[in-house]
């Protein structure tokens, strides 16, 4: 288990998978993390790029990943995800809605590369929901050294704070 901070908050985070996907561009890969906190909240992370693109490692909840995209006009870009790393990589959301489409959360809009739309999350939250009720809780190496990522980040502005994370393990859930 992995333990994720907010405001102050740890919380136990287990994670339920571990997966790759191309980025957007086709021309680096990316590892991300779905996780479940002892709430069964499903949260995504970032954890590897291949590319020299840096991120941010933080957990990020679905319902916030949801919320976003859900006022968001239509096509949907990573735009409306950059709300929810301020302050951050701005590579983060896009990284993440590759790992969304990965996921079949969202797909390309026919002849459209660059936007989005959302898919019925059904069988998604099949997915999660098996495996949180098995108790998975995948063990999970630090980041490899050729990844990039951000260690060093600020917390977001509404805690005024600057807070360096001491691994790329540990990160904030953001809801």
């Amino acid at each position: 288990m992995t333990q994720a901070t907010s405001d102050n908050i740890t919380t136990t985070m287990r994670i339920l998978k571990v997966a790759s996907c191309p980025a957007a561009s086709g021309k680096t890969t990316l590892t991300y993390h779905i996780g479940g906190s002892a709430k069964n909240n499903i949260c995504f992370r970032i954890i590897g790029n291949t590319g020299g693109g840096y991120f941010s490692a933080e957990w990020v909840s679905f319902s916030a990943i949801q919320s976003a995209l859900a006022q968001a006009p239509i096509p949907l870009t990573s735009y409306p995800l950059f709300t929810l790393y301020q302050g951050k990589s701005i590579n983060t959301p896009a990284f993440l809605m590759a790992a969304l489409k990965h996921e079949g959360l969202v797909r390309n809009l026919e002849g459209n590369i660059r936007g989005y739309e959302i898919l019925d999350s059904k069988a998604f939250m099949t997915e999660m929901n098996a495996l949180i009720a098995s108790g998975v809780n995948l063990k999970v190496a630090e980041i490899p050294a050729n990844y990039k990522t951000s260690i060093a980040i600020k917390q977001p502005a509404l805690t005024n704070k600057s807070k360096k994370v001491k691994s790329p393990i540990e990160a904030s859930i953001v809801s």
